[in-house]
Order: structure tokens, then C-alpha cells, then sequence
């Protein structure tokens, strides 16, 4: 495939896969990789805050357009001694400056004037500095819009301040037009208020001298109903700011333009660690978790990442006011300000809080420990150890305690000093862009950036280019390196430094020749390769390393068996391909074709996550763009630049690239260690004779080129028919209709009301029995779909490039069918895919190979992280019915090609099918969908009697079972614990609710305390399990630690869990509600969210279409004392009623995690080198012969350390770090079962699945939440 559609400057390569996949999962990284600051490996994202209301978090939603360099804060002013402002009464302030005309003095006037009195109080107030400069023609008196702060004493303790709160009920300035001298009085905290005043003429807004207007004017999509505004501050930071009237969200992200390419040689990873440092506490806010609990209680979250060249940080929170019945105003504001205000001191004052480093760097750490297996990663990191030592292109980007703390330490450098240093070397505001996303209007934001962060300070540092060096010397091209991956996969990798495309944003050659070498259609070097059996898959695209630096193209083919015996051929293959480009010339009709793809992309792009807007479009930001194109540039391509294309061309050349395969059989022997991963490898030249061979297939004739090798055919696939036909609603429906229902289908049908995009979805599930029957079945069952995408690939590579997608899998109750995309050609594409189910020849030669990449793939699934697993082993130990991926990997090899033909027909011959088709499309047209998949595939009707039912287990009061499995990788380190509480009934909706708000309570503390303060590990989850039928809580956390270990830990933070939420702040209970039923109630952004949302409903059986407003009207009357009650019945470790599962997946390899901490402690006591090299042995070996006895240890270490002299400070320090490791000890060291629970239940070890799933109680299964003939809206059938 071509990765040009989806990269821009830079991405991982991979093959076309077109269900969605984990943002940083193995093989969908993006290229440059990224170190992140928070889990973004977690499962649903999350806020890792805690809700404490203080009452400078309550703020305004106005503020205003203002002028830095004319704030007067903390002015003094003197009410009336009357105190006018009692009763709560609507107050008119006019805060003006006057100044003659050529004097260059000027005063201030405040004018108070409370309805019923004959005049005003005037309010003498000190001139603003520096004083607003002189006009060239001055008008006779000149007033200028200007923000002051002004200290308010509380004449009369807190009454006068809560009428002071409500005679804020002026009118909101974002709701109004600038009317001339008027102003708003907007509460900043108890005692601060924002006074904002306007220019007497009612003329379009130019800015204050310290604001810029670059522009207003951005290129958008056609049904963009957002307000754009580039500005840039006195400081130089650029932002821009995007007022969405209907956002459920508001976002903010700010990209640094430094990354890991600016650290130092010998301490890499500075850049990360400066990214996990400053989220730990600013001099505004030195609480290390303010800003997260900030966000957690306004339905929030917040995450950064540090990539090559630059560090970006995002969050997201309610956009919505605190009484959302009510609009936004200054008395109901939107939390926006408050987190705007915390994020800003993030780059004015952060604290690099010595009480968290060593935390963070362990944070870091475990984040480096979590990618050691990942070939990702390994890969990566291996081509860049082998790349120019000159060029920071080679770095190891991620950081750990080793380069981070334990090297510099030995070195004498105060690492903190050394993190302090980087951030005021790196950080300034010229560097930073800023993009800011909230209801508020574009005058607010602008007023807000302006005032929060135009003390970030500009050291007017220029931008970070590397022109000096190249990534790749002449000496590292002509080069092959062979790789032995953790996962059994081949790969042959084909590299060539190429344009550098930075300032090429026009034109970007690198797409069209990505689009042909990537292309998977006829003619193509895929279509060609895989004709020989000698590929599963092709990608090619280009990707920036830096600024200043030539860019890389890549090749990725991932090889079968035969192919990787002659990877040879097919890189010849490559460059043959490559001579016909050459000599084909630039083709403008291919051009042209991606430039109306693009262009209608654009057109209609549909809104995505606040947080994933502001912080892609931050990152763009940095590119040198016009400002108008920072929503298109990436999208558009806007000239044909023939010459620019052969440049790119003449980049692909034999003494121009370098090549790796991938292989864990290929050359058998690695000669080579890759540094940081431990990747072996081998590296040489390429032979000689190899390379004349190359040499010759890149200079290839056309006679003697291979004659299947031919550009691409015109793309029959692009629409051409995009109208649609908008009819405004006042609600947009909250289900589908059903508007066909007999003993064969049901479809379901809804007219988009929302999104007014020429696109549609169809989704078929074809429901039997047969499939989920036996291992067997289910592995028969992917083979025929892994068959029909592979028939399939050719053809639909064209619809793929065109916007039109497609899935054939397998559901939990048969096959599904999803066919999407722009709707003109969705009808041509869907009849294809059910002729090809219906009529798919299965032959020897490819099925050879597809079930060879299924066993790989089984196989390599056991070797994934242990967190990705161990969801998969829930789901099958709290199922009725459910296989593991080892049985599924048992049966395989037993399956023939008969077999599958046979299955084939015996799968189709009797089904029921659900039909859901969404979209720009009418009612007919559904009907015709609908008949066409039934005259297509032409089942019997499968009895209803026969339809596949989905149950789940019960788990009885009381019951406390634990579950392991030893993982298969024997280099992985880490553990994996997924500790699950049955409540009860998904259908439950008070269950539900309860267990949902526990959800949004735990959500912080358990990051905060089990990851932040106790490093666990890495992954750290808290949240909703949901199953078929029944609903629970759960934590995941993946750690060196043991798994006993860590369920300890979790017991106890639940135990201080049940205190802290009986003692809440009533506050702070509601807060959390309020969050909660604000994610609940938060409206898809886009047409395949609202896609996938009703689809869950109508595929779950209970067609709860109104679900989420059914949660949120339980949770709104929801009382502490009923979460308290809920708590200790479910939750509890003392519960005697509490039902737990464990899943523990232990690691077979030793984490160095001990004998690092053992090493930390040996070094506080400060011995001569010689003695404290025996020490760490002998506390090595004192701590593996610890038994349960703490004081019996804790005496044997003093009286050990009193005979080496040491002090009794320093022993009192070892042993506070002594305790916690023999309490580690101690757990671990439990193998055959989980520790004993509070509750004095004794954990049961499951050993024989089957028996324990024959002794708990199933429950019912699904049931429609309502008569499913409410939905029904009939015709007959055509």
C-alpha cells in the first residue's frame, strides 16, 4: 500500500489493515517513534487527576481581548463604604482611558452604577504601564480596549461575596456583538476579577498592540461550523484559537519544537524525562497532581509525547458549563480557563519538583522496559544505531535509569540540575504553537491565551534544523543487515535517503511515487510478488527525519516462506519497477487523481476527539505553512511539479539505498548486539554480485522488463456523485428504524441527521451456529475470511484509495460483513465482496500460505506484551462459551483446503442476517442493499430456535477464584495482573450507573497512587469490564513486580479507597457525577462514531439505542451513602459478599528491577567501591533467604550494616528501602496461590477450566430493552 494518504511527514509502514487499531499497538506506531508521557498504551483513555474543588478553579467563561503589555493586575480599588454591591443586583461597569488629544498622559476611570440610584460612583484607578502609545491622528479623545485585574476586598465576609456571584448575571460577552462602551465584570477567584471594556465604535476588532492577527481566514471543510483565528503573542508563541459552538469537549495542546534529537550524547532521553517532569508541579500550582485533578473533575484528561523534534502536550475537559440546562456565562462558566491556567505554567514556572524525579525517571524506565520486546521499536531503534554517529538521527530517544540517573550520578551530575538546564536551553516561546479548541467565542480565547501565556518567556532561539550532518553516510548505503524479531514475522526492508520535503508541503513528490510503488492493484509490484507466492504484503511512503536533513524513502514487504528464499528477486523486482517510473516520466492523470481524492477528502472531513485535533493541528503548526492552509496543508496536494517527481526518482537508485531483512531464520547466526533492544543482527556489505544484478533490473529495458509490471488503470472507484440532501432536524434520532423484518432479515436504517457527508455504512452480521460450535469451526471460519480478503486485494486496493473500505471477520455470533466509505460506489464494492464469499475458490497454492501467516499469527500472539493478552483470557474465563488463541493455534494444523471449501458452503447455506445501514443514503436504498446481499448470498433461513445465544458466568457472593498462565516469551520481564469484581446484570441500569460513577471516582487515585506514586509498572487501568450479559470492575496493571504482589497492592489501595469515599467532599461527589454523565451524554463526532455506537446495540441484542441518557438520568440522584453501600458490597477486600477473579500472567524471565534497588541502596551507605560490591552480593543473597518474619530481617540488616561501620542515619534509610523490598519478596514468592483475602476467603486456583465453568450459574441472555415493533417502519418488499 501507499503510505502517503496516511502519513505526512513521517510514519510507521505497514500492511493495509482496515480494522481500527491501537494508536502505539505493536506495528502502528508512527515513524519517528514517540515517548509518551502518559499510558496511551492504556485501555479506554483516562483522566489521571483527582477532584479537589478549591475555589480558584471556579471561572469565568468571558474574558477578553486584551493587550499584555496594558494589564494592571492586583490594582487596588475602594468600594463605597455603603457596599454598593448589596443587594445581588445587575451592576454596569464602564472602565474607560481618556486621553486629550497630543498629551501623552492619560487617566482611568471606573464607573459603578447600580439600577434605581441617579449617577454612578466613580472609582479612580492608577494609569496602565506602559502608558497606550499616541496615534499618528489621534480622534479629540481615544479609548482603548484594555483587561485589568482588581482586587475586590470582601467588605462583609462571605454573604457579600456570594451577592457578588450573582449579580455576574450580565449578559456574557461571547453571546453579544462589541457594543460600544460597554464592559464585563468577570470573576477570576474569591478576590480577582477581570474587567474587560470596549472601543466605543462598533467596528471590526483589530487586535492590542501585544496580540497579532495573522489571520482569520483558514481554508476549512464545506460543513466546518467552527471559527478560526491565528494569532501570535508579544512573545512570539503562535496559537490558534477555534471556537466550536456545539463541542462536547474543550482541548488545548502545545507543541515544543524539541525533541530527542536535541539531547546530550551522553544522557539520553533528556527531552522525555523533561516531558514527564513537567507535569509534577508549577510555582502557581506545586501540588504534583492539581492539574489531573482539575481535569477529573471536569470530565477530563491530559497526555503528552516527545518525538524526534518536537514534544507535544494536549488535554481535554468539559466544554460544556457547570449547569449545562443553562447557557455559558460569566455565573456558569466552562472549565476551559481553569485548565488553560494550569497548562500554562507547565512552560512559565514548572517546579522540577525534587520529591518526583525519581519517580518519573522509573516512570520512564518502566515506559523503556515495555517496548524492549516490541519489534517495533527494536527495529526502529536498530537502523538508527546503525546511522550516521554524527547525526542525532542515531540517538536512543527514550531514556532510562541507566543514561538518565545512574551514569550521571556516577559522574557527579545533579540530574535535576542537568533536566532544569535542558528546559531553559530548549523551551521558549517562540518555539511553542499553541492551538486552543472551546465553545467560547474566538475574542474570549484570544483574551485568555493572551493573559496566560504571555509570560511564557522568548529567548528568541532559532528553529532546530540539522544541516551539517546527513543520517546516512556514503559508508552505510550498499549495506544489508539481517535481524532476528521477537515475533516470527520476515520482512525485507528497502531504505534510500531522499528529498527533504520540509518546504515542499505544495507539491509533495514523495506521494506520487508512494502511490505507485505501494500500489497493490493490477501491473503492480505487489500484485506481481504475490502472484510468485512470495508476499503477504507491500507498503512504501516517505518520511521526514528532521528539518535540514534528507528525508527517507521506505519499502516494506512482508515476505512468505518462498519469498524470504528469494528476497533476492524481489528486491530486483523493486527496481525494475522503479526503471519503469523512470521511464514511464511523471504521468499528470495519476496526479491528478490523487489531487481529487484529496481535495474531496478535505471537502468532507468530519470532526475527530478534541484532544486529537488540537494536538495533530499543534504539530502542523510547526511546518512552515501558509497559516490559511494549517487545516488543509496536510491534506491537499496543489502542484504537479514533473521535474520535482523525477528529483524523487532519481532519489531511488542502486548506489543510493540500503536493505534489512527481517527473519528469525535467515542467516541462522547474528554476529551483532543492537545496544539499547539487544536485537541481534548482522550487517555487510551487499554482495557484488547482487548489487550488478540491481544495478541491471534498475536499467532494465522495456522488451526485457517483466510484462506484468505496468502503471496502474484509471480508478474506477472515485466518486463522482457527492450531493447530499441536507433537511435541518431539530434533534437528530436517537435509533434506527427498522424497515425490514422477516425470517431471514432484519434490517435496520437511519438516515444521517447529523453529519451531511456523502458517505454511508453497512454492516451485515450473517448469524449461525456453526461457527463458534468448536475450535475447529472457528479456525475453518478465519481461513475462509482470510481467503476472501486475499481474493479480494487486487480489486478493492482502487476502492481503498478512493475513500471505499471493507471487513470480512468473525463475530461472536457468525460472520461479519462491513462495507464504508463515500456512497456512490459502496453498492459496486459490496456486490463484489458477496460474489466473492459466495463463489471463493480455494486454492492449494494460497492456501498454503495463508494458513502458514495464520499460524505465525497465533503464534506471535502468545508473544505480545502481557497486557494485550491477558483481556483475551477474561473475556474466555468469564464466557459460557469462548476458545483461547493455543486452542485455536492446537486445531490448525489438522485443517485441509477440502475442508474449508467445504465449511464454505455448509457456513452459507443456512443464516439469519442482521442488516444496519447508516448514511447518506434513503430508504430505498437500503431495501436495495439489503435485497442484494440476500439475492447474492441466497441463504435458507436459519431457525429462530438455532440463533446463537451469548452468556456469561455468574460469579456467586463470596466466590474468589485466580487464574495464571505462564507466558510464552522467555526475554519478556514483565508481569500482568487483571484483578476483575463481578457487580451483576449489564442490563441493570442502577448497577450500571453505580458501576460506572465508582469507575469515575477511582479513575485518578489509582493512577495517581498505584503508577505515579508507587511505580507499579507502566500500565496502570481502572475501570468498567463489561461482558455479553454482565457487568464488572477492574484493574489491569503490567509490572516487573509479581502478580501476587500486585493484587496486594490493589486490595490495599481499596482498602483507603472506602474511607476517601465516605469522607468526600459532598463538592466533590457532585463534581464527579457531573463528569460522568458528560462523558455519558458526549454526541459522536463523526459518522462512523455514530455508526459504531448503534451498531454495539443492535449487535448486543438489547437495542438500548437511548442507553446513555438511561445512565445518565440514574446517575444524576445517585447519593454518597448509596456508593458507600455499593462499595462495601462489591468492592470491599473485606466484603464477605465480593466476587473476584484474578488473572495473573507471570513472566518467565527475572526482572534486574531488584538488583537495581539493591545497587540504590548500596550506594547510600557510601562505601569504597570494593565493599560495596560485596555488600550488593550479600544483600542479594540475605534478600532471596527473607522469610515472612519483617523484624527477624530488619534486625539481621542493622546488625549486618553495624559491623561495616556505617552510620545509623544511613541504616535508618536502608531500612526503610529494605522493608519494601522483603515485602516484595514476600508476595512474590507466593506460587500457588493468590494472597488471602480480608474477607477470609481462600482463593481458588483454577487448574481445569472446564470444571470450573461447570460449577457457576450462567446468566440470561440478552433481552430487547423494548418491544423491537416500536422501531418498525415497513414496506412491503420490493
Amino acid at each position: 500500500m501507499s503510505t502517503s494518504r496516511l502519513l505526512t511527514s513521517s510514519a510507521l509502514l505497514n500492511p493495509r489493515n482496515r480494522v481500527a487499531q491501537p494508536q502505539h499497538g505493536p506495528g502502528n506506531s508512527p515513524y519517528p517513534l514517540k515517548q509518551c508521557h502518559r499510558n496511551l498504551t492504556r485501555l479506554p483513555a483516562s483522566a489521571h487527576s483527582r477532584n479537589r474543588l478549591q475555589a480558584r478553579e471556579y471561572r469565568p467563561t468571558g474574558s477578553v481581548t486584551a493587550s499584555p503589555d496594558l494589564l494592571a493586575p492586583n490594582l487596588p480599588v475602594t468600594l463605597p463604604s455603603s457596599g454598593a454591591v448589596s443587594p445581588p443586583v445587575a451592576q454596569t461597569l464602564t472602565p474607560f482611558w481618556t486621553r486629550p488629544r497630543n498629551s501623552s498622559t492619560c487617566s482611568r476611570t471606573l464607573e459603578l452604577k447600580t439600577p434605581g440610584t441617579a449617577s454612578p460612583t466613580a472609582l479612580s484607578l492608577p494609569p496602565p504601564t506602559p502608558t497606550p502609545p499616541l496615534s499618528s491622528t489621534p480622534p479629540p479623545y481615544s479609548r482603548l480596549p484594555v483587561v485589568s485585574r482588581f482586587n475586590l476586598p470582601v467588605l462583609s465576609g462571605p454573604a457579600v461575596f456570594q451577592t457578588q456571584l450573582e449579580y455576574l448575571s450580565s449578559p456574557p460577552l461571547h453571546n453579544t456583538q462589541r457594543l460600544s462602551g460597554s464592559s464585563t465584570l468577570h470573576l477570576l477567584d474569591r478576590r480577582h476579577y477581570s474587567v474587560m471594556s470596549t472601543s466605543p465604535q462598533d467596528t471590526p476588532i483589530k487586535g492590542s498592540p501585544a496580540v497579532e492577527r495573522v489571520t482569520d481566514q483558514l481554508e476549512k471543510p464545506s460543513l466546518d461550523d467552527r471559527s478560526y483565528r491565528v494569532i501570535r503573542l508579544s512573545n512570539k508563541l503562535e496559537a490558534l484559537l477555534v471556537h466550536d459552538p456545539t463541542t462536547d469537549k474543550a482541548s488545548a495542546a502545545l507543541d515544543v519544537n524539541v525533541g530527542s534529537f536535541s539531547d546530550e550524547d551522553d544522557m539520553p532521553g533528556m527531552a522525555h524525562a523533561v516531558e514527564h517532569l513537567l507535569f509534577m508541579g508549577t510555582k502557581k500550582y506545586p501540588v504534583e497532581n492539581d492539574y489531573s485533578q482539575y481535569l477529573s473533575t471536569n470530565s477530563g484528561s491530559s497526555n503528552a509525547f516527545t518525538a524526534a523534534t518536537h514534544t507535544n502536550y494536549y488535554f481535554e475537559v468539559s466544554a460544556k458549563p457547570s449547569n449545562d440546562d443553562e447557557e455559558l456565562s460569566a455565573t456558569n462558566p466552562s472549565p476551559l480557563y481553569g485548565a488553560l491556567d494550569r497548562f500554562a505554567q507547565f512552560f512559565v514556572a514548572p517546579l522540577f519538583l525534587a520529591s518526583t524525579l525519581d519517580r518519573e525517571l522509573q516512570a520512564v524506565d518502566s515506559e523503556n522496559k515495555k517496548n524492549l520486546q516490541n519489534d517495533t521499536w527494536r527495529l526502529h531503534q536498530l537502523d538508527k544505531s546503525n546511522s550516521n554517529p554524527k547525526h542525532p538521527y542515531c540517538h536512543f530517544s527514550t531514556g532510562n535509569l541507566e543514561t538518565l540517573k545512574a551514569l550521571p550520578e556516577s559522574k557527579g551530575v545533579n540530574v535535576r540540575d542537568k533536566f532544569i538546564e535542558f528546559y531553559q536551553k530548549h523551551y521558549s516561546a517562540n518555539r511553542m504553537k499553541l492551538c486552543v479548541l472551546g465553545r467560547e467565542s474566538l475574542d474570549v480565547l484570544e483574551g485568555w491565551v493572551a493573559e496566560l501565556f504571555s509570560d511564557v518567556e522568548n529567548k528568541d532561539l532559532p528553529p532546530n534544523e540539522w544541516k551539517d550532518e546527513a543520517p546516512l553516510t556514503p559508508e552505510q548505503l550498499g549495506v544489508v543487515t539481517f535481524a532476528k524479531p521477537v515475533m516470527d514475522s520476515r520482512e525485507l526492508n528497502i531504505t534510500f535517503p531522499f528529498l527533504d520535503e520540509h518546504l515542499l508541503f505544495e507539491e509533495l513528490p514523495s506521494r506520487y511515487l508512494s502511490h505507485l510503488i505501494g500500489h497493490e492493484g493490477p501491473g503492480s509490484i505487489m500484485a506481481y510478488i504475490k502472484s510468485k507466492g512470495w508476499a503477504n504484503g507491500l507498503s512504501a511512503g516517505a518520511w521526514a527525519v528532521c528539518p535540514g536533513s534528507p528525508g527517507m524513502f521506505d519499502i516494506q514487504i512482508k515476505l512468505t516462506q518462498e519469498g524470504l528464499k528469494n528476497y533476492q528477486e524481489v528486491a530486483k523486482v523493486v527496481f525494475q519497477y522503479i526503471s519503469l517510473l523512470r521511464q514511464a516520466g511523471p504521468q499528470e492523470w495519476i496526479h491528478d487523481e490523487q489531487k481529487i481524492m484529496g481535495d474531496i477528502d478535505f471537502k468532507f472531513k468530519q470532526k475527530t476527539q478534541a484532544s486529537s485535533f488540537a494536538s495533530k493541528t499543534a504539530g502542523v503548526m510547526q511546518r512552515p505553512l501558509p497559516r490559511e492552509w494549517l487545516l488543509s496543508g496536510t491534506n491537499k496536494l496543489r502542484k504537479y511539479d514533473a521535474n520535482l517527481i523525477r528529483k524523487g526518482l532519481d532519489c531511488l537508485r542502486p548506489d543510493n539505498f540500503r536493505m534489512s531483512i527481517v527473519s528469525r531464520e535467515v542467516p541462522g547466526t547474528w554476529e551483532h548486539k543492537e545496544k539499547w533492544y539487544g536485537t541481534e543482527y548482522s550487517l555487510s556489505k551487499i554482495p557484488s554480485e547482487l548489487m550488478e544484478e540491481i544495478k541491471e533490473a534498475a536499467a532494465v529495458s522495456d522488451q526485457e522488463r517483466i510484462p506484468e509490471l505496468h502503471l496502474p488503470h484509471k480508478n474506477q472507484f472515485i466518486p463522482t456523485k457527492l450531493e447530499v440532501e441536507r433537511k435541518d432536524v431539530k434533534e437528530p434520532a436517537l435509533a434506527p428504524r427498522i424497515v425490514r423484518n422477516d425470517d431471514l432479515v432484519r434490517t435496520w436504517y437511519k438516515k444521517d441527521d447529523t453529519f451531511w457527508v456523502p458517505k454511508a455504512n453497512l454492516i451485515v452480521s450473517l448469524k449461525s451456529p456453526l461457527i463458534h460450535a468448536s475450535a475447529e469451526n472457528v479456525v475453518k471460519a478465519r481461513l475462509f475470511t482470510d481467503h476472501v480478503k486475499d481474493a479480494l486485494e487486487e480489486f478493492s486496493y482502487d476502492a481503498d484509495l478512493a475513500g471505499l473500505s471493507y471487513l470480512v471477520s468473525l463475530d461472536s455470533r457468525g460472520l461479519f460483513v462491513e462495507v464504508s466509505g463515500y456512497n456512490d460506489k459502496l453498492p459496486l464494492l459490496l456486490e463484489r465482496v458477496l460474489i466473492t464469499m459466495r463463489d471463493l475458490e480455494v486454492r492449494d497454492v494460497r492456501f498454503d500460505i495463508i494458513k502458514e501467516r495464520l499460524t505465525r499469527a497465533y503464534r506471535n500472539w502468545e508473544l505480545q506484551v502481557p497486557w494485550y493478552q491477558v483481556g483475551g483470557f477474561t473475556e474466555w474465563l468469564t464466557a459460557e462459551h469462548d476458545h483461547t488463541v493455543e486452542e485455536l493455534a492446537a486445531e490448525l494444523p489438522h485443517i485441509t483446503s477440502d475442508q474449508v471449501r467445504q465449511f464454505r458452503k455448509e457456513l452459507l447455506a443456512q443464516l439469519h442476517m442482521e442488516v444496519y445501514i447508516h448514511g447518506n443514503l434513503y430508504k430505498e436504498d437500503a431495501l436495495k442493499l439489503t435485497d442484494m446481499v440476500e439475492t447474492t448470498l441466497k441463504p435458507r433461513v436459519l431457525p429462530r430456535s438455532q440463533w446463537p445465544i451469548l452468556r456469561s458466568l455468574v460469579f456467586p457472593p463470596g466466590s474468589n477464584y485466580v487464574w495464571k498462565k505462564t507466558l510464552k516469551d522467555p526475554a519478556n520481564v514483565n508481569n500482568c495482573i487483571e484483578y476483575f469484581l463481578y457487580v451483576g446484570d449489564k442490563n441493570d441500569s442502577l448497577v450500571r450507573a453505580k458501576t460506572l460513577l465508582l469507575a469515575q471516582i477511582l479513575q485518578e487515585p489509582c493512577f495517581d497512587q498505584l503508577r505515579t506514586k508507587e511505580q507499579l509498572g507502566y500500565v496502570v487501568f481502572s475501570g468498567v469490564r463489561a461482558t455479553s450479559t454482565s457487568y464488572g470492575f477492574r484493574f489491569l496493571i503490567q509490572s516487573e513486580k509479581t502478580a501476587p504482589y500486585l493484587e496486594t497492592r490493589i486490595e490495599l489501595f481499596l482498602e483507603k479507597m472506602a474511607k476517601w469515599i465516605e469522607e468526600m467532599d459532598p463538592r466533590q461527589f457532585e463534581a464527579h457525577k457531573r463528569s460522568l454523565i458528560a462523558k455519558r451524554l458526549e454526541k459522536p463526532k463523526f459518522l462512523d462514531q455514530e455508526t459504531n455506537k448503534q451498531w454495539s446495540q443492535i449487535h448486543s441484542e438489547y437495542y438500548d439505542f437511548e442507553i446513555a441518557h438511561r445512565d445518565a438520568a440514574h446517575v444524576k440522584p445517585l447519593t454518597n451513602e448509596e456508593m458507600v453501600e455499593f462499595f462495601k458490597y462489591y468492592i470491599h477486600p473485606s466484603s464477605p459478599t465480593r466476587a473476584k477473579l484474578a488473572i495473573y500472567l507471570e513472566a518467565q524471565a527475572k526482572s534486574d528491577v531488584t538488583t537495581a534497588q539493591i545497587t540504590e541502596l548500596v550506594k547510600t551507605l557510601e562505601l569504597d567501591a570494593t565493599t560495596a560490591a560485596k555488600t550488593a552480593t550479600d544483600l542479594q543473597a540475605r534478600l532471596s533467604a527473607a522469610d515472612h518474619d519483617e523484624d527477624k530481617e530488619i534486625a539481621g540488616l542493622k546488625e549486618y550494616l553495624s559491623h561495616l561501620s556505617v552510620s545509623e542515619t544511613k541504616i535508618d534509610v536502608a531500612t526503610e528501602t529494605w522493608k519494601k523490598l522483603h515485602a516484595e519478596k514476600v508476595s512474590g514468592v507466593v506460587k500457588d496461590a493468590a494472597p488471602p483475602s480480608s474477607n477470609g476467603t481462600k482463593p481458588i486456583l483454577i487448574e481445569d477450566v472446564r470444571s470450573y465453568k461447570a460449577g457457576l450459574p450462567v446468566s440470561a441472555a440478552a433481552r430487547p430493552v423494548k418491544d423491537l415493533s416500536e422501531y418498525e417502519e415497513l414496506d412491503s418488499k420490493l
